[in-house]
């Protein structure tokens, strides 16, 4: 991973995790450029719910796919639904945990 430019995306499979509510074994996500997480074996991943997390390296293989691909691949993957500058940090904790949910209506 050392070897990415920042500026340009990346891909990863999913290949282990413990939640499937967040991520998905088998599925391919965007990464984010995070040098600081990337010193603690993290990786930044926009998951299931659009939303950017630290998860363990370990539960993914980058992809690196040619740069024509990346860029037919971009538009099915749209930016955080957050914006990193502004929100504070919520990174996970190496085992991801199941987020509690909303209470329905009756």
């Amino acid at each position: 991973m050392r070897n990415r430019r920042p500026s340009r995306p990346f891909f990863a499979v999913c290949i282990a995790c413990g939640d499937s509510d967040f991520l998905t074994p088998r599925m391919l996500y965007r990464v984010l450029p995070d040098a600081r997480a990337e010193r603690s074996n993290f990786i930044r991943v926009i998951d299931d719910e659009g939303e950017d997390y630290l998860y363990p390296a370990d539960h993914f293989v980058l992809i690196d796919f040619p740069p024509a691909t990346e860029t037919a691949l971009m538009p099915v993957f749209p930016p955080p639904a957050r914006n990193r500058r502004t929100a504070a940090p919520r990174d996970r904790k190496a085992t991801c945990r199941r987020r509690p949910r909303p209470a329905v209506p009756a």
